[in-house]
């Protein structure tokens, strides 16, 4: 079975290099002084503090191999490549909630690197399905647990 291809912006790579490059120079570094003072003191048999490191090295460990994994993986979206006459990951979108007439703004980023607190929305999720694709002037439906949504897309951009 051939692996999922993981979607990134330049933006996107870089966070997820700078995060492996951290787990790798500084965590490793601290849980691995976490366990040598845990088994200095003594019988590990009985020390939650061993069992809490080795579970937190094994915990980072995994994060490593999953974010190797992602870069292993990735396709990186070429600013250029991005369109602006219809929405492709990496455009930011602005639309207007045609329930309330407020204006959100949302970057339509692959699934790993999606935050909704940075309004980075994945084009796998409802919002971004619905838009992928469309044009300025197009008016998309959302369904969501509480019904349908409508939204106008009033402007496409480069992030």
């Amino acid at each position: 079975m051939a692996e999922k291809q993981t979607i990134l912006t330049v933006d996107g790579l870089k966070k997820i290099e700078q995060k492996l490059e951290h787990l790798k120079s500084v965590r490793r570094r601290e849980v691995a002084e976490r366990i040598k003072q845990a088994i200095e003191f003594g019988d590990i048999s009985e020390n939650s503090e061993y069992e809490d490191a080795k579970n937190e090295q094994a915990f980072i460990e995994g994060e490593i191999l999953t974010l190797e994994k992602m870069l292993r993986n990735a396709k990186v979206i070429d600013e250029g490549e991005i369109s602006t006459d219809t929405v492709t990951i990496g455009s930011t979108v602005v639309l207007k909630d045609l329930e309330f007439g407020d204006e959100l703004e949302y970057t339509l980023v692959g699934s790993a690197e999606a935050d909704p607190m940075e309004f980075k929305i994945s084009n796998e999720s409802p919002v971004g399905q619905a838009i992928m694709g469309q044009k300025v002037g197009s008016v998309v439906e959302v369904n969501v647990p509480a019904g349908i949504l409508k939204y106008k897309i009033l402007e496409i951009k480069r992030s």
